[in-house]
């Protein structure tokens, strides 16, 4: 007998080589029926697979993540069987699980494949589901898949192969299909109830484009057809919230060729909306004692050598900028971290100095390849509220607990209530990617796992997330929609200072490195303010949008009265326009509401004698008539609740 360990700590008896379907149905058959895979041991496993030996078991349902991957994985692998059904011959790649549903990556040679044949593709695909035909996993010896791959001309799986040793190679099949692939998968292809081909793009192989472009087929499969026109309705929400249409619309930033792809262009109002962030959270950090520093874009190579940057992000980096000077080569800044430890290293610090926390706008700059680039979510240049704390030792839990609650601040200015704090810990099998000592890496995650406890912070832990210098808190925030975005990131950092021997003096005149601390609470100004606009739907909070009000005369002969309104809510520090086009009162109001203005000020014969406005609230409709100032002090108050002032 073999002992299962359930989460809530209870322990089952079972047969050695039962299954965790097995477990499932020895709690209950309507269990049984629910789950699609098992994590076994931390690993997501198939249901099926045989246990032998005491472990720790989770039974994942389509709402885990384990469990929503499985039933993509295994509908990448239905996908495949039905295009090989259409197209024999083809040549498979990869089919991976993503965020949101899955994908293949195949060479169709001479076919032709267009969106317009996905909808046979997606009904074949349900056909086959219907057979429910078992997944089954298959160890395999190196040369017997060679020989399997190469009798099927497939190149890409022979490649695929080149990196695998035996032992560690398995093939899964399902009815007439048989793939090279780790798992898992779901018990039988039944599960699938629901299927849509998203759409077709290209994809050079291993994302090299120097290697063959790949055509990639993106879908979604869900395990009710409800559970398929819910996720639809929000793709189309989501269209409609897309941060560069709204960026367009509203007239915030745009993107030029000749300015180069991947470096955003900002507008005047999306700059002025830009610029009130910044100002937010300066007003933040100055209360908390940070101090401004600034650093140029460009820094020296050994600059970067030093902190370990060249080495990670070498080949992601613009090229280098060679002077007349032989051999002097400067690089474009790719983080603003090294040269705050110059900043630090300026002067001599004794521990009474310390903590020390530099703070900058910093623009960085990173080579992404063109087909990775989205809107302002995945540039080439931006603007980190990036900021550097260098403490002692036992100032850190303070310090951390400290930054937690800026980027909680943050969150609540911008109504951002629905979030959980990932955890990110190294890759306990691959740690050759990681710098710094064994004991300084226990340190920093002990300190980062400690002190979120200490938050009653809503945690995930994921291993093999944290920065190739230090663990860190990732702040993975749900949209309007739904959708998860990284925002806010704390990071702990013993090895930069070990790396620039970074000192200060002790109490007992000693010589002791500090450690460096790392936060952004936007993370990157381009990528908060995307993800904000798809939140709120361009429709900002009262204190952030760029216009505020609009002065809505009904006719040419109260356009000087509306301009005498802009000027007295200026003095307000209130922002906003006066519409002065020859246009009805009704098209002024429509274009105001599409606008996401906040609010509109209708002025006419009765407003203009009494010195009032009728006020409008977009999306809400009439709130009465007030005076200039009774509307300025709505709007500050309003503003004022938001905007408590951070404490900390």
């Amino acid at each position: 007998m073999i002992k299962v360990t359930l989460p809530d700590g209870s322990v089952r008896e079972m047969e050695k080589g039962s299954s965790s379907l097995d477990v499932a149905k020895s709690i209950s058959e309507g269990l049984a029926r629910n789950v699609l895979a098992a994590e076994v041991d931390g690993e997501v496993w198939d249901l099926t697979r045989n246990l032998e030996k005491d472990v720790s078991l989770k039974l994942l349902s389509f709402n885990d993540k384990g469990g929503k991957s499985t039933l993509w994985h295994s509908s990448a692998h239905l996908m495949a069987e039905a295009l090989e059904f259409f197209y024999p011959g083809i040549k498979l790649a990869i089919g991976p699980p993503i965020e949101n549903g899955f994908y293949y990556d195949v060479d169709f040679g001479d076919y032709e494949i267009s969106e317009k044949d996905l909808p046979k593709v997606e009904q074949k695909m349900l056909e086959l589901a219907r057979q429910k035909n078992e997944f089954t996993r298959k160890e395999i010896s190196k040369k017997e898949a060679v020989d399997f791959f190469t009798e099927k001309q497939d190149q890409y799986k022979l490649e695929l192969l080149e990196d695998l040793e035996d032992g560690n190679i398995t093939f899964y099949q399902q009815g007439n299909f048989t793939d090279l692939c780790r798992g898992p998968h779901l018990p039988h292809t039944g599960f699938i109830k629901a299927v849509k081909l998203m759409n077709i793009a290209g994809a050079y192989w291993r994302g090299d484009e120097n290697n063959k472009q790949l055509t990639r087929i993106y879908g979604v499969s869900f395990l009710k057809n409800k559970e398929l026109t819910q996720h639809l309705h929000l793709l189309e929400e989501a269209k409609k919230r897309d941060h560069r249409k709204l960026g367009k619309e509203l007239e915030l930033f745009t993107f030029s060729e000749r300015v180069g792809l991947g470096l955003p262009l900002w507008l005047p109002k999306g700059a002025a909306l830009r610029e009130r962030l910044i100002d937010f959270m300066k007003k933040a950090q100055t209360a908390s004692g940070y101090l401004p520093v600034a650093s140029p874009h460009i820094g020296h190579k050994d600059l970067y050598v030093c902190s370990g940057h060249y080495d990670k992000y070498g080949e992601d980096s613009f090229q280098a900028i060679n002077t007349p000077n032989e051999g002097e080569e400067f690089l474009l800044k790719p983080m603003n971290c090294p040269h705050h430890c110059e900043v630090f290293k300026a002067s001599p610090k004794s521990y009474k100095d310390l903590p020390v926390r530099y703070a900058e706008f910093g623009t960085v700059y990173r080579y992404e390849q063109s087909g990775e680039l989205h809107g302002l979510t995945r540039v080439r240049g931006f603007t980190q509220d990036d900021a550097h704390i260098f403490c002692r030792p036992d100032q850190l839990e303070d310090e951390f607990k400290k930054v937690i609650d800026l980027v909680l601040y943050v969150f609540k200015a911008l109504d951002f209530k629905d979030f959980v704090v990932q955890v990110s810990l190294r890759d306990k099998e691959n740690t050759d990617k990681y710098i710094g000592a064994e004991e300084n890496w226990e340190k920093a995650e002990a300190a980062i796992l400690k002190t979120a406890s200490e938050k009653n912070l809503e945690t995930v832990v994921e291993y093999g997330e944290a920065a190739f210098y230090g663990p860190k808190l990732d702040f993975m925030v749900k949209d309007a929609l739904g959708r998860s975005w990284q925002l806010g990131t704390i990071q702990v950092d013993y090895n930069l200072p070990e790396r620039f021997e970074l000192e200060y003096t002790g109490a007992d005149n000693q010589k002791h490195r500090p450690v460096m601390i790392h936060r952004a609470p936007f993370g990157s100004l381009e990528r908060f303010i995307a993800v904000l606009i798809e939140h709120t739907a361009g429709k900002f909070p009262l204190w952030l949008n760029p216009e505020q009000f609009t002065v809505l005369p009904i006719s040419e002969k109260y356009n000087e009265y509306g301009r005498e309104i802009l000027n007295v809510l200026k003095n307000y520090d209130i922002r906003g326009l006066v519409d002065e086009r020859n246009e009805k009162i009704g098209r002024k109001i429509r274009d105001a509401e599409v606008n996401k203005i906040p609010f509109m000020l209708i002025i006419g014969d009765k407003e203009a004698s009494e010195n009032k406005v009728s006020v409008r609230r977009q999306g809400h409709g009439d709130l009465g008539t007030f005076s200039v100032e009774e509307f300025a002090k709505i709007i500050n108050q309003e503003i004022e609740e938001k905007l408590l002032q951070f404490e900390n």
